[in-house]
């Protein structure tokens, strides 16, 4: 069986990865030049019923013991005025309930774990055609192709081979991010934000920090704003960023501001996109999709967990018998959980964005543990 996976991110290299345990070779087609290519972003926290399962399908829990950081489940809830709400500081031998591990400690594992050859760099996907005795060709942006008996669309959000599926397209969900920085926090700082997640939230916005695995802080800022906000924000300009972000905290606590003035160096922007919660497709021969390119929901922490394990179910049922028979029992339960998950991801969401976000936000978290 010839396998073809487009895209390196948490997602196709999991599967990529227990595909390999299990004795069936693939290629993973990946746009970036290199590992290396650019910064992997923040942390996020591993569920034990997701991207944990993932990782011990993939023969990985000696590499996750290494890399998590349970006290990145520290977390800190305030309102605009900087009032604390919430303040969960963990002991520093609580279970791996959800740990934070940094994502460039994530993708190196996995990249590490796989043969050296699995992985094609610089390789962009533009189209795929039919085969007339079955099969795929895949057609990059330098003109090069392959042949491949299944292709596997993990190339998230914007996903070129989700249209040889379903017709669902990807829509604004109303938030756009702004993202920087600070490298060398002080003693004040570090002591003011914890070990590991601070949330601020009030009015429609949202002010974050996550601590990595260095020491340094991500802090993104998030707000309801329409599709095309972000071009009102001269992020090529970290000192006219600074200005807009300022001016768009208005009314909220100086020591919160503050964060935004800590950031040192550039700022990046990105805008919240989903699909329809509940999305499926007819079965297509020789062709299915994990994580983001299948499910695209709003960003509260379910989506590279869903994709690792949608990478580690389709590997499994792949290596266990027919491709075709293999591939629809793999999107019947990932139809199923991904209805689950996006709905819950939607309504969470929505309170993070809504009406007395904070309160309703501390009666969740009260309600969750």
């Amino acid at each position: 069986m010839s396998i073809g996976i487009i895209g390196g991110g948490p997602g196709g290299l999991t599967l990529a990865r227990v595909l390999h345990v299990n004795g069936v070779a693939s290629v993973v087609y990946e746009r970036e030049e290199s590992r290396a290519a650019r910064g992997q972003g923040g942390t996020l926290d591993l569920h034990p019923e997701t991207g944990q399962r993932a990782l011990r399908l993939a023969g990985l829990e000696a590499e996750f013991l290494a890399m998590a950081r349970p006290e990145g489940q520290d977390f800190r809830l305030l309102d605009h005025t900087g009032t604390v709400l919430l303040r969960e500081d963990v002991p520093d031998d609580v279970p791996l309930a959800r740990p934070e591990v940094d994502r460039a400690d994530l993708r190196n594992a996995l990249l590490d774990s796989l043969p050296a050859d699995t992985v094609v760099w610089g390789r962009e996907f533009r189209a795929a055609t039919p085969l007339a005795d079955g099969g795929w060709r895949v057609h990059f942006a330098d003109g090069g192709t392959a042949d491949h008996e299944l292709i596997v669309g993990a190339d998230g959000a914007r996903s070129r081979v989700r249209p040889l599926l379903t017709d669902a397209a990807p829509r604004h969900a109303g938030v756009n991010y702004v993202e920087g920085g600070i490298p060398d926090p002080g003693p004040e700082l570090v002591a003011r934000l914890g070990r590991g997640s601070l949330m601020a939230i009030g009015e429609g916005r949202l002010l974050g920090t996550q601590r990595v695995r260095d020491g340094s802080y991500r802090v993104h800022y998030a707000c309801r704003t329409p599709a095309d906000w972000l071009a009102t924000i001269p992020l090529d300009d970290p000192a006219q960023t600074r200005v807009a972000l300022r001016e768009l905290l208005a009314g909220w606590a100086p020591e919160l501001i503050a964060l935004i003035d800590a950031c040192v160096g550039g700022f990046e922007g990105r805008s919240a996109f989903t699909v329809p919660a509940g999305v499926t497709w007819a079965p297509v021969p020789g062709v299915t999709l994990v994580g983001d390119a299948a499910h695209l929901m709003p960003s509260v922490g379910e989506g590279a967990n869903l994709a690792m394990l949608d990478g580690a179910e389709l590997a499994l049922a792949l290596a266990a018998g027919d491709r075709s028979v293999a591939v629809k029992q793999y999107e019947a339960a990932m139809f199923d959980r991904a209805a689950k998950a996006a709905a819950m991801s939607a309504a969470v969401h929505d309170m993070l964005y809504g009406p007395d976000a904070a309160q309703r936000t501390l009666a969740f978290f009260g309600g969750h543990g």
